[in-house]
């Protein structure tokens, strides 16, 4: 294991990059990261048999995490390409970045982080989970074999108290990328509150079996959702909630019971096995779920050790759990499912949000109606119909929660915007519009109705407020805007505001959307100009979000009736609050906000920093940026949406759409 000097050898040489990584050119790096992938598929039985060894994981677990691992680096290989590649964006690396990854997916999940800061530029230091350093470190060497230099990559094994004492508290380190519990994210944040977290935490996911359900069907995706790798995954269903017909099915329970006893557990090195160790002996919270019932539960199916083997048990199954106990509320992460009945649809939605998580969550239906209310109403980050709640591929799915589940801007892995919060882009002040082009901003109006309105107020100055703004932004800073609300425009329109199937693949929807933040805090700081304000105004409007302007002082008062005046026709969605920095806090802690933007002028109150960490509310203080892929990804979250639409491979009505041919 790295000693407190070693790691702070390691942090010297990721911040000053001997080896010129950061330099690089875009196609440089793409390359070298295509050549990564290449030596991830040569070398899968060695990272299987490593998973197989070290985590306990199953060669039917593990294979798919190799897969998985060359999708990340050759999607954000090309993806850090893309960003690098638009010259008007100044695009730059954050600095050095540290990965700390789980043990339960020892091979996807370091690579994804490691690949998506190579790909935007950065150096890395990885500190895998302690239980899994061997696939971490055969991981490692395909980049370091491929042409990563290991001055860019550094494999640091230390223990989670040392990583928190030496390596997360070097000023050096300003962005962590952690895939662990919530407990863990909040303990990093606690003791650096400034740190950029990009955290996918916890989750406490439930599957819901409707009376309208194909009940053979949900039965066999609850198991694999339940039981695969024992339990042991962040999206793993560990709540099943039965409408109260098919709680009371008798033929349903029974089936259900008998495919739970059967399942064959052992050791991953048994080609029979389905379901492997732990990946230590049972203790706190997980030894009290195997072991106890809470008051009115009683075991449907009463979990064993085996073998004399204490990282052996068999799967438990509790009936009877009541809303609001421990088995409802606590993620136990281990081979145990709640079992609870509902009235109706609403009722289990409900169930679902009381336990504070938003990672994955699975409905069993077959009514399209059922399907739709769900969809709309479910608060999580990764949705999933008639099909397991684990198993997100690249692209296809991009992974990551909400709620407890997640701590950062709500961008999710594996998807198309996952580079953004690793880089840096140029102020709105080093952007530039040409006047003279029949594109430029003289000649075109957004499209957006909110955005149009405003745009015709300034273009026209047709009011005191319009004058006063036009002259507080001068010539410059009005073309600017200009050429801001186009980009926002054209990027809402096209991204933010449709839902996206990129691959449309025969019998399953695979759709990404985002959802607009509704309590948007547009604080306001001393040093902002009238294009910082507006830029976010603007932003938050085309993004479809609702916000609050927070200002203090009397400085304020004239810009900011001024500001009313110009966007009375937003009323709606746009609202104005004077508070100081402890009033800002007080609507944290009352769970006012769901999201806080500076503009990085100013740096942001350690006091309103520590209370939004508490709440897992990000704080967005990155340069406002004039391009609209940048700027509105800080006030939505991304979802992602998958239904197999076919049953048993008959699609239905749906027969004769347009797909993608499966190569």
């Amino acid at each position: 294991q790295a000693t407190e000097a070693q790691i702070q050898l390691a942090v010297r040489c990721a911040h000053q990059d001997p080896s010129g990584w950061s330099q690089r050119s875009p196609d440089e790096r793409y390359q070298i990261l295509s050549r990564v992938a290449q030596q991830l598929r040569q070398r899968r039985a060695d990272l299987v048999g490593a998973a197989m060894a070290d985590g306990g994981k199953t060669i039917l677990e593990a294979d798919p995490e190799v897969s998985e691992a060359v999708d990340f680096v050759e999607f954000y290989a090309a993806v850090g390409r893309e960003l690098h590649g638009q010259a008007n964006w100044g695009a730059e690396p954050v600095g050095p970045v540290v990965v700390i990854s789980p043990w339960n997916f020892p091979i996807a999940i370091p690579c994804g982080g490691v690949a998506a800061a190579l790909a935007a530029g950065n150096t890395v230091i990885l500190k895998p989970a302690s239980d899994t350093v061997l696939p971490a470190h055969v991981m490692c060497q395909c980049f370091w074999d491929a042409g990563v230099p290991r001055e860019a990559l550094q494999f640091v094994a230390c223990s989670g108290a040392d990583a928190g004492r030496s390596l997360l508290a070097d000023p050096h380190i300003e962005t962590v990328i952690l895939t662990g519990g919530t407990e863990t994210a909040r303990t990093i944040l606690a003791s650096r509150p400034e740190l950029r977290l990009l955290a996918e935490t916890g989750g406490k996911n439930a599957t819901i079996v409707s009376s309208l359900s194909d009940r053979d069907l949900a039965i066999k995706n609850v198991l694999h959702s339940a039981f695969s790798h024992a339990g042991q995954k962040c999206s793993a269903t560990s709540l099943l909630l039965l409408e109260e017909e098919v709680y009371r099915d008798a033929d349903f329970r029974n089936a259900l019971l008998d495919a739970v006893v059967s399942l064959k557990v052992g050791s991953v090195w048994d080609l029979k096995t389905k379901m492997g160790p732990l990946i230590r002996p049972p203790s706190g919270e997980l030894a009290r779920g195997l072991k106890e019932l809470e008051p009115q539960e009683i075991w449907a199916v009463m979990p064993r050790d085996l073998e004399d083997n204490p990282c052996l048990v068999s799967p438990g199954v509790k009936w009877d759990v009541t809303p609001g106990n421990f088995t409802h509320l606590t993620e136990l992460f281990g081979p145990v499912l709640g079992v609870m009945p509902y009235r109706d649809l609403g009722h289990a939605i409900d169930l679902v949000h009381q336990t504070g998580y938003g990672l994955t969550s699975g409905l069993e239906s077959l009514d399209d109606r059922e399907q739709a209310l769900w969809l709309s109403r479910l608060q999580a980050g990764n949705l999933y119909v008639n099909r397991p709640t684990t198993g997100a591929i690249v692209l296809r799915q991009p992974f990551g929660g909400m709620r407890k589940s997640a701590f950062g801007p709500g961008i999710k892995a594996g998807g198309p915007n996952y580079l953004v919060p690793l880089m840096k882009f140029a102020r709105i002040q080093e952007a530039t519009v040409d006047e003279d082009s029949p594109e430029s901003a003289a000649h075109r109006a957004p499209a957006l109705e909110p955005l149009s309105k405003i745009w015709q107020h300034l273009a026209t100055q047709r009011t005191p407020a319009a004058q006063q703004v036009r002259r507080g932004l001068g010539p410059d800073g009005w073309s600017r805007l200009q050429a801001a609300m186009l980009d926002y425009d054209q990027f809402a329109t096209q991204e933010i505001r449709a839902t996206h199937d990129t691959l449309r693949l025969v019998g399953q929807d695979n759709l990404r959307r985002y959802q607009p933040m509704t309590h948007v805090r547009l604080r306001l700081a001393t040093q902002d100009t009238w294009l910082d304000i507006l830029a976010r105004v603007a932003a938050v409007v085309a993004a479809g979000a609702r916000a609050t302007v927070s200002w203090t002082g009397e400085e304020w008062t004239e810009r900011i009736e001024t500001l009313e005046e110009l966007t009375h026709e937003w009323a709606g969605d746009l609202e104005f609050i004077e508070e100081s920095d402890p009033e800002l806090v007080s609507a944290i802690e009352a769970g006012q906000v769901d999201r806080v933007r500076y503009s990085g002028s100013t740096p942001v109150p350690t006091s309103v920093r520590q209370a939004a960490d508490e709440q897992f509310i990000y704080v967005a203080e990155a340069a406002v940026s004039l391009f609209g892929r940048i700027e509105l990804l800080w006030y939505v979250r991304e979802q992602s949406v998958c239904v197999d639409y076919h049953r048993y491979g008959n699609l239905g009505f749906r027969g004769d759409e347009e797909r993608s041919e499966v190569l």
